[in-house]
């Protein structure tokens, strides 16, 4: 039998991997998805055909089994726009699944009914119970931001990146006081304690802006505490899952860092995404504004034209519109493209999802750094609730808190329109100076209907 569940580890071990790589790109991913749900599934059939768990235990799997699933399967039912926090909520309960098999590991080591607590045992009973916490309240907290059931600013208070260094700092003190002495079993509910509170305290400080990178590192905290509980448990393939999920979230988390021209501890530390006061200078500015309709004749008239989704078009769940424009554009000759940007949108990815939704060719989505250099021939920009990622003010601006994020070259196309409800700032709180350019139209109102009037016109629908 102990074969058997070997070789379930090992196929589940060969679908996770390809599951990883297949979704590096968007015309795989669907078979990266079922990879990844088949290897699960292999891995939990090897773990219940066990001989260690009693036959009277059974019962109970099924238990969890059916309320998971009850809790789980309403939670897949959600809108794209609710995609970031429904992947937060599932990396707290990764997080507090960790955590909690740790905690009965620890009792149950310690008591002396279940195996001695040596030092390596505790030293990563710490480490699975600490990240696992930390990503469990700060999961929480990620998502109540992502719903604005929370602020989406930051909260901060003097001193706080010290208390925040502080908590931290004791549980890992508490860590290495019990691995040298096992026996120290009274500092293991501190621990608990103090990564609870330090997940609160780490999220707080981090506006909306820096979403996608917290999401990233709350994922790689969550593969990390799998590693740990893999050591405790002696399973390799937690062990292997946990490897992957943990360094595959670092890397995703360096690569939107680097999207934004940011360090972990600015991302961390630096509360981005406060109201700048210059965006109170708005009023002093002026901008030019068009109709749909006069929108539509300048596209109509445009050999080229590159998309720049935001996440307004997720908010306006607008996606399925732009594919009718898309459609339009390109029946008339227009060269079409699409611009993303690697941080558009409230996680990383999400405007791909998005417009794959729609079946939008996956040829014709063009990463940030190959759509650049074509933005000076391009004839028409069309900018669908897209705001800091298109933010000149990242070049020009060296009192801006966005300076030196690498953005879309929106403002070197020959025309911008932009769609948008209002004047309000983005994420970062700061003007866009795009909206001001002499080459950029306003085009007010919600995404969903100000492409779909686009598309009408375009068609002639409307006598155009």
């Amino acid at each position: 039998m102990n074969t058997w569940i070997q070789i379930a580890y090992l196929v589940a071990t060969a679908l996770f991997i390809l599951a990883l790589k297949w979704m590096n790109s968007p015309e795989t991913a669907r078979r990266g998805v079922i990879a990844g749900v088949a290897a699960m599934l292999v891995a939990v059939a090897g773990t219940l055909i066990n001989p260690a768990i009693a036959v009277s235990n059974y019962k109970w799997i099924a238990l969890a089994i059916v309320i998971g699933s009850v809790i789980g399967v309403p939670l897949s039912w959600v809108p794209l726009t609710a995609v970031p926090q429904r992947t937060a909520l599932s990396h707290a309960f990764g997080g507090l699944a960790a955590g909690l098999v740790g905690v009965s590991e620890f009792y149950i080591s310690f008591s002396g009914s279940g195996m001695e607590l040596s030092s390596f045992r505790a030293g990563a009973l710490c480490m699975e119970v600490l990240l696992g916490f930390l990503t469990f309240t700060g999961s929480l907290m990620a998502a109540g931001k992502l719903q604005e059931i929370l602020p989406t600013r930051p909260i901060t208070f003097r001193g706080q990146n010290i208390v925040n260094i502080g908590i931290l700092a004791a549980a890992v003190i508490g860590c290495v006081a019990l691995t040298v002495n096992p026996s120290y079993a009274i500092l293991f509910p501190l621990i608990i304690v103090l990564a609870l509170a330090f997940g609160v305290m780490l999220i707080m400080p981090i506006g909306g802006a820096d979403m996608p990178t917290v999401i990233s590192i709350l994922n790689s905290y969550a593969g990390l505490s799998a590693v740990a509980m893999g050591f405790v448990m002696d399973n390799k393939l937690l062990i292997t899952a946990g490897a992957l999920d943990g360094s595959s979230g670092l890397i995703l988390s360096i690569i939107m860092c680097k999207a934004m021209n940011r360090s972990f501890a600015n991302v961390l530390f630096g509360a981005f995404g406060q109201v700048q006061a210059s965006a109170t200078k708005a009023a002093q500015k002026t901008v030019k504004s068009a109709t749909a309709e006069d929108a539509a004749q300048i596209m109509e008239q445009a050999g080229s034209v590159v998309i720049v989704p935001g996440y307004g078009m997720a908010v306006a769940q607008a996606q399925h519109r732009v594919r009718e424009l898309y459609d339009h554009l390109t029946k008339r000759g227009i060269n079409v493209k699409f611009a993303i940007h690697p941080v558009a949108g409230r996680m990383p990815g999400h405007m791909n999802v998005l417009l794959a939704e729609a079946d939008i060719p996956y040829t014709d989505l063009v990463e940030m750094d190959d759509i650049n250099p074509e933005m000076p021939q391009v004839d028409v920009a069309l900018v669908v609730g897209a705001n800091d990622v298109v933010n000149p003010a990242a070049r020009t601006n060296k009192s801006s808190p966005i300076y030196g994020m690498p953005i879309i070259d929106v403002d070197k196309a020959k025309t911008v329109l932009a769609i948008k409800r209002s004047m309000n700032p983005g994420f970062a709180g700061i003007d866009n100076e795009l909206h001001y350019a002499d080459k950029t139209l306003m085009v007010f109102g919600d995404a969903k209907a100000v492409v779909g009037d686009l598309a009408k016109h375009l068609s002639g629908e409307n006598g155009h």
